[in-house]
């Protein structure tokens, strides 16, 4: 399995920015792509991004399109997300996810971590 830990998150004015980090460990081998995930209070969960770890390509959800950027560095096993112009309603908390090379399905998820944006 591989686990994974959050940080980063935090406080900041509306249109400042964030950087998350996400830190694996474990069966990093046996992953084929990693990503971003939110929850509002109220809300469901929904994506954010996801990078494939072979080639680098990203994939973002409409709502943060221009605005956060996906990166990683396998070298280190740590995932990012740099979040920009943030906005209230970027307001939840964030999950980082891996999804293995034998499924579809993000299996592995980590505790979370708060950002707040304030307007």
């Amino acid at each position: 399995q591989v686990q994974l830990v959050e940080s980063g998150g935090g406080l900041v004015q509306a249109g400042g920015s964030l950087r998350l980090s996400c830190a694996a460990s474990g069966r990093t081998f046996s992953t084929y792509a990693m990503g971003w995930f939110r929850q509002a209070p109220g809300k469901e969960r929904e994506f954010v991004a996801r990078i494939i770890l072979s080639d680098g390509s990203t994939y973002y959800a409409d709502s943060v399109k221009g605005r956060f950027t996906i990166s990683r560095d396998n070298a280190k096993n740590t995932m990012y997300l740099q979040m920009n112009s943030l906005k209230p309603e970027d307001t939840a908390v964030y999950y980082c996810a891996a999804r293995p090379r034998t499924t579809i399905e993000y299996t592995q998820w980590g505790q979370g971590t708060q950002v707040t944006v304030s307007s």
